[in-house]
């Protein structure tokens, strides 16, 4: 007579989630579902009314494909925002682009050239950037990102750029626009001066020269230095930068450092007294100080330019003007003066009454002299150098020269070194106000400086992580005021009219700025672009040019907060204005969209349009180094999706650490995925022991819960309560951690081993069946909220399986889990976490015995064994409160528990027979003999009553 198959009569798990994700397949169907079912518009009703979250999407670039640094961006956000939703706030995401500016122009002048007229440049730009914000759509979308995607926000939405002309019009009104001549950063790639936010350094390769600035006043001079008779002596400048000396138009001094009058074979020289020695050592010459002064003493004497004598171009003087930023720390202590290239050098010389229309600039705009400079006209600034050097050397006008490498302000598009270059400009000023015509436009004068309003602002922002303060606070208290101004085509206008003659504002300019944004949101920026001054203001019109410089694209994107939140997309602003509760992007940004959007709200509104910042690093290899396509180390998003599917990109993100460099490789991938599968296999197991379980007719009251499945819910409600505290803080990688590790310790290690007993060879509706399954039913609620912001395609897949949408007795689940919020578990019972806790040390030490004696041959399956457990005070307590339960808390086929002085364990083979059913060794195997394979508990769950189980 054969063995009866009792296999059949186990209550063996089943669910229809698959053990492999195939995700690369699946995920594309699962987007096209959430699309064409309105999934984001459904989440959106299911929070009406209810109290908002606002995370301000950072436009990224409308140009090329998604790389890795996007995929991370973007993950990020959309983690943010369906944490929130599940936290129950309507968390809506609007997905936005920025769209002017030279990256896109640049790409149109590559494929039609660059002699496009403005509209023909303007037209094919915006379609351009519409084709480039679809591709870059699709890619985000694939990476499982929710938000209103068909209601996206754009910087070229006519809209939005006519809401940037009247938010410029504030600024204005306010007090803080002027218009002014000022050394800017100017890069001759772009053609277009650029921001503080845009200049990166980089090391460059330099001459340094020491020239000599022969003196105009001898008899002045001598008397100077407290001499009798005339000296012939010359002024020498120690400069990196000898494509300004044809532009010198004065010499520094510090007014208290005190200076030397040299005495060499060449001749006679000035430099600071302190420098005099390594000067000489540099000009290869021996010499004497002959008598010194302070600076103060030399101050509005003239000196010769150097070649002055080589050509009458250059048959002119530079007075000494007297300036703190000249020191003796290094050069000679004399500074060379070219106003119309250095910040300092145009501040003293406006200090000293030089006019605006008296300031040499003779380096156009594309990097080359104007035709007329004497000498190097024509020639680009850089090939001129040496050339310059030659001339010097010449003149007997160069003392030494050699090459440096040093740090150096670059275009961080172009990568190329940029200039300072004097040009005609709008600012938006920082400190104190500026006093030009422009301010009889404004409407008020603020109490403080846009400087104060900002480092104000900041103070009142949360920063994750907090490092990011320091940063952002240093770059607004040093920065110089913000040119707003960009000589470009794609771009929204400042739409000016000024008098040809005067070079003053039209007297309607404000009523103007009002026309040209009704111009622009009615036709775009190309509407306003085709208009002559004669059509806005007739025949006067004649007497006007209209202005053709840009706003700057930092203001497009700093501005979005204004006509965004509260205009194209007023359903995302608070009631108190448009202030977002969070901005989240690179901490490349504290220079950038971070930076332009605090002065900008601090502007229009007195504070910050983000109550919080959250930075992230940058993509690098796994060996630390920076992607790049000529290193070969670039992991593309779309084709990790397409061979491990978005989900693994997803989990990536999230376990890794954002507040420094985010690693990844093919190595790291293989590690995500082996995570992704331990979750998987949990959340399978759990899915497949509560496919029977309807909690309206099935659920165990709290109070008649066994102590190990409450003790499982304890645990579960106190981890819960560290991984909202993570949620909250924008922290995700201690969430996966702590998920990967509940799932390994104390589910698969502890908690699912244990009840795989009691689910399978109980009867199926017994109480200790039910009492497992109601915690699994709480549990699997609560974990896939938990994964659910990261692991989205995962729990959005469970979900219909276990839910059973529109099934009672589930929270009303809808049918997506974004639908929800986190479950609300009972508070933790603090003292039966305590008790279990001491319980679970005693089954680790019971294990470590269980394995010596397998590892010796003495067992199989810890089934196999008998224990002896020796025990004293709290731990004996404990484990005598479980009485005959123990056994399968600890896993083994008969427990002896006696009291002793210390923690003993002693494991014995069993010699009783294995039941044939549920595998533990009992002596009452055949009890019954209609069936002698089974033990009696299974023949009692068979045939009888069921067995009597209390704890566990």
């Amino acid at each position: 007579m054969s063995t009866p198959d009792y296999r059949s009569t186990l209550n063996l798990p089943d669910t229809p989630f698959p053990m492999r994700g195939d995700l690369p397949k699946r995920e594309p169907g699962w987007i096209q579902g959430w699309q064409e079912g309105e999934l984001y518009q459904a989440l959106r009703a299911a929070r009406s009314g209810a109290p908002k979250f606002v995370l301000h999407d950072g436009p990224p670039y409308a140009n090329g494909a998604i790389h890795i640094g996007h995929a991370v961006n973007k993950v990020l956000k959309d983690m943010v925002v369906k944490s929130r939703q599940l936290m129950g706030f309507d968390a809506a995401y609007v997905p936005g682009w920025d769209c002017h500016g030279l990256p896109i122009e640049n790409a149109i002048e590559k494929a039609h050239g660059r002699h496009l007229s403005r509209d023909d440049m303007q037209a094919k730009s915006r379609a351009y950037a519409t084709e480039q914000i679809a591709l870059q759509r699709q890619g985000f979308e694939r990476l499982g990102v929710l938000g209103d995607w068909q209601h996206r926000y754009a910087t070229m939405d006519p809209k939005n750029e006519a809401g940037q002309i009247r938010a410029f019009k504030k600024v204005i009104e306010r007090g803080f626009v002027y218009r002014g001549l000022k050394p800017v950063y100017w890069c001759f790639d772009c053609g277009s001066s650029l921001a503080e936010f845009e200049i990166e350094y980089a090391d460059k390769k330099s001459q340094t020269l020491d020239v000599a600035f022969p003196t105009a006043e001898p008899a002045k001079l001598g008397a100077a230095f407290g001499l009798e008779s005339p000296v012939e002596a010359s002024a020498v400048i120690w400069t990196t930068t000898a494509w300004t000396l044809p532009a010198n138009q004065a010499l520094n001094l510090n007014p208290k450092l005190r200076y030397a009058l040299v005495k060499t074979p060449k001749g006679h020289y000035i430099v600071a007294q302190a420098r005099v020695e390594d000067c000489l050592k540099r000009w290869a010459l021996e010499g004497e100080v002959v008598a010194t002064c302070v600076g103060e003493a030399l101050a509005g004497l003239h000196f010769h330019h150097p070649l002055a004598s080589t050509d009458a171009g250059y048959a002119r003087t530079a007075p000494v003007y007297l300036a703190d930023y000249a020191t003796d720390e290094d050069g000679t202590g004399i500074v060379h003066s070219a106003p119309a290239y250095g910040l300092d050098d145009f501040f003293s010389c406006m200090n000293h009454g030089l006019r605006h229309d008296q300031i040499l600039n003779p380096v156009q705009g594309d990097g080359r002299y104007a035709e007329d400079l004497p000498l190097f006209g024509g020639q680009n600034i850089w090939k001129a150098c040496p050339v310059i050097i030659d001339t010097l050397q010449a003149a007997d006008r160069l003392l030494a020269t050699q090459t440096i490498t040093h740090s150096y302000p670059h275009c961080w598009r172009h990568k190329t070194p940029v200039i300072y270059r004097a040009a005609s400009q709008w600012f938006i000023r920082m400190d104190a106000a500026h006093k030009g015509t422009e301010g009889v436009f404004a409407k008020e004068q603020p109490t403080q400086t846009l400087r104060e309003l900002a480092l104000a602002a900041i103070d009142a922002t949360a920063f994750y992580p907090e490092n990011g303060r320091a940063r952002l606070r240093d770059m607004i208290a040093n920065r110089p005021d913000w040119c707003i101004s960009r000589q470009r085509a794609w771009g929204v206008p400042l739409p000016f009219l000024i008098h040809k003659d005067s070079g003053d504002l039209h007297p309607d300019t404000m009523a103007l700025l009002d026309r040209a944004a009704d111009i622009v949101e009615a036709g775009g920026v190309e509407a306003w672009s085709r208009l002559t001054p004669e059509d806005l203001i007739g025949a006067d019109g004649a007497n006007y040019a209209k202005s053709s410089d840009i706003l700057e694209v930092w203001f497009d994107s700093g501005s979005t907060f204004e006509h965004v939140l509260k205009g194209s997309h007023a359903g995302l602003a608070h009631e108190t204005g448009p202030e977002a509760d969070i901005y989240l992007e690179g901490h490349d940004q504290h220079r950038g969209w971070f930076h332009s959007a605090l002065l900008l709200g601090c502007a229009l509104h007195g504070r910050a349009p983000y109550k919080a910042l959250l930075t992230h690093g940058f993509t690098v290899d796994g060996q630390g180094k920076k992607m790049s396509k000529s290193l070969g180390n670039t992991l593309a998003p779309q084709l990790v999706a397409e061979k491990m599917g978005a989900e693994i990109i997803r989990l990536w993100v999230a376990a890794t650490d954002y507040s420094g460099d985010l690693a990844i490789d093919d190595k790291i991938l293989a590690r995500v995925v082996d995570s992704y599968r331990r979750v998987r296999n949990t959340l399978r197991f759990l899915l497949a022991n509560v496919s029977d379980f309807d909690p309206t007719v099935d659920a165990v009251p709290a109070g008649q819960l066994f102590e190990a499945d409450r003790y499982a819910l304890a645990r579960a409600a106190q981890l819960q309560t560290e991984i909202l505290a993570h949620y909250q803080a924008y922290e995700f990688h201690p969430v996966v951690a702590k998920l990967q590790v509940y799932c390994s310790e104390d589910l698969g290690a502890f908690y699912l081993d244990v009840l795989k007993d009691r689910l399978y060879t109980t009867a199926p509706k017994s109480l200790a069946r039910r009492s497992a399954q109601t915690a699994l039913w709480q549990i699997t609620h609560a974990m896939l909220r938990w994964m659910a912001p990261f692991l989205s395609f995962t729990a959005e897949e469970a979900w219909p399986l276990f839910a059973k949408a529109g099934q009672p007795g589930v929270g009303g689940a809808g049918r997506s889990l974004f639908e929800e919020q986190f479950w609300a578990f009972d508070a933790p019972d603090e003292a039966l976490i305590a008790k279990w806790n001491r319980i679970l040390a005693v089954r680790a030490e019971v294990n470590k015995a269980l394995e010596a004696v397998r590892s010796a041959g003495g067992i199989g399956a810890s089934l196999q064994a008998e224990v002896k457990l020796s025990a004293e005070g709290v731990d004996l307590a404990a484990l005598r409160s479980l009485g005959e339960d123990l056994k399968f808390v600890l896993i083994v086929s008969k427990v002896e528990l006696v009291e002793g002085t210390a923690l003993a364990v002693e494991v014995t083979p069993s010699s009783a027979a294995k039941c044939e059913r549920c595998w533990h060794y009992r002596d009452d195997v055949g009890r019954n003999p209609a069936h002698p394979a089974l033990c009696g508990r299974c023949d009692d769950n068979l045939h009888g009553a069921g067995e009597a189980r209390v704890h566990a």
